[in-house]
């Protein structure tokens, strides 16, 4: 089996923004300094969030917690609050980029003869 090539996170980094810069090379030259900045934002939470997900994985979503002489109970770990909020905003920040693409034009269906034969029995 091989084995799988653990990038640092710059490098994953790199990688998501080249990847989704492949997505936008043919956009408008108007947009193009927003795609930029969105994309650099998205890559950026993509790799944080992949990040945070090993952790949870790791750690869980919720820890003991005590303070003082109280009893301790279960909270909700910091970072999972964070992640949440992350991955909320990268989803929001991926529909942008969608938004953002060109429309593909509605393909206009193939004349295979049939329905003028159809409408031609009348």
């Amino acid at each position: 089996m091989a084995v799988k090539k653990v990038y640092t996170k710059a490098e994953r980094i790199t990688r998501e923004e080249r990847r989704l810069k492949r997505n936008y090379k043919d956009i408008q030259k108007d947009k193009s300094a927003v795609v930029e900045g969105l994309i650099r934002r998205a890559a950026f939470m993509r790799a944080t969030l992949e990040d945070m997900e090993l952790d949870l994985d790791e750690r869980g979503f919720v820890e003991m917690f005590a303070q003082g002489d109280q009893e301790p109970y279960e909270r909700e770990r910091p970072v999972a609050r964070q992640y949440q909020q992350m991955n909320k905003n990268y989803q929001s920040i991926i529909k942008q980029l969608s938004d953002l693409l060109p429309k593909e034009p509605i393909k206009q269906k193939e004349d295979d003869g049939f329905e003028s034969f159809v409408m031609a029995r009348d």
